[in-house]
């Protein structure tokens, strides 16, 4: 039913992406003003909506970058409760920053990491400190003429013939992939043929000459708030609850499944605040395992915005993730995002 109502809905696609199109023209061409900044200014977006892995690629290239230069990240902040520019602390909440900044922030307290929504403004804010900004989910931001663009498509999405709003899934016309100075087609599966591989250039290659990268999602032991790890084995013996608060849980749902005893998976939306009663939803499901050998299992992300109370209460453990570029192609990747930040 979804499917047919999104159909119909087509005719509003069309409007979307004519606005959308113009828009970029008159950026194109100067009617709409963009600026520019005297220090490496490197983007991560997407085209489409839902999780194409721009978070996993931001710690990605900190992992590379952090030793060599002092960059600060800077995001939306999408999800938080507040406005306006705001540093990002240990400390802070996912209502006070966004679930992603301060994961991010955890994972390396040594870096700047701020929101704003406007970028430009918070680029001012920090630059004069700095070497480097990486921005998360800015490539539809104009206003802003970043040195170095680096753009994400999920390998699923390309799968499908390619729509914009609301009919399809895509914010952007992929002709606009002319902007991108790198291409990651992400979250692959782990054998990707070479017809495939050669189709899937082809494809994006009509709209750019980036060169083009593949990426697969690499999951980690679970670990707590206190730094315990369990290994994956250890999952076959325990009753599972999986709560997921992302745009595709089924990557994670399918790689967990095989390996647990039994399972249960309660699934919010991507960002979902959790409330009251969902955590009296959570607690029911959990009581309900008919084991004492159980856990709650979920993501980086969703662990940041879990309260307090509940990782007191049950035995919560979270799955780092990290982004592994395919074909042996780690090291023309590196190569080319260290000189994004050398410029």
């Amino acid at each position: 039913m979804m499917r047919i109502i999104r159909w119909i809905l087509l005719p509003f696609s069309l409007l979307y992406a004519l606005i959308v199109w113009l828009r970029n023209r008159f950026y194109d061409i100067g009617i709409l003003k963009s600026q520019s900044f005297p220090l490496p200014i490197v983007v991560i977006g997407n085209l489409a909506v839902g999780g194409t892995g721009k978070s996993p690629m931001t710690e990605h290239i900190l992992r590379l970058i952090s030793p060599l230069r002092n960059i600060a990240v800077l995001s939306r902040g999408y999800g938080r409760k507040t406005k306006g520019f705001r540093k990002v602390e240990v400390s802070s909440t996912a209502g006070e920053v966004g679930d992603e900044p301060l994961q991010i922030k955890r994972k390396f307290p040594q870096n700047t990491v701020v929101v704003c929504e406007d970028r430009c403004i918070g680029i001012e804010k920090i630059r004069r400190k700095h070497e480097g900004i990486l921005l998360d989910d800015a490539f539809q931001h104009r206003k802003l003429r970043p040195s170095f663009s680096i753009l994400l498509f999920d390998f699923a999405s390309l799968q499908h013939v390619i729509l914009p709003l609301p009919t399809g899934n895509f914010r952007d016309c992929l002709h606009e992939s002319k902007r991108a100075d790198l291409v990651v087609i992400t979250k692959c599966p782990n054998k990707v043929d070479g017809d495939t591989r050669f189709q899937l250039q082809a494809k994006l290659h009509k709209y750019t000459q980036a060169p083009i990268f593949f990426s697969t999602i690499a999951y980690e032991n679970p670990i707590n708030d206190r730094g315990e790890q369990l290994h994956l084995h250890e999952l076959q013996q325990k009753g599972i609850l999986l709560i997921t608060g992302i745009a595709n849980p089924l990557p994670l749902l399918s790689h967990i499944e095989p390996m647990a005893s039994s399972l249960k998976h309660i699934a919010y939306p991507d960002h979902h605040a959790f409330s009251a009663s969902d955590i009296e939803k959570i607690k029911h499901s959990y009581d309900s395992i008919p084991t004492d050998n159980k856990l709650i299992l979920t993501t980086e992300k969703d662990f940041q915005r879990l309260p307090e109370e509940l990782k007191i209460q049950s035995p919560i453990f979270y799955i780092p993730i990290h982004q592994s570029i395919l074909f042996n192609q780690d090291f023309e990747f590196e190569n080319m995002v260290k000189r994004a930040f050398s410029c």
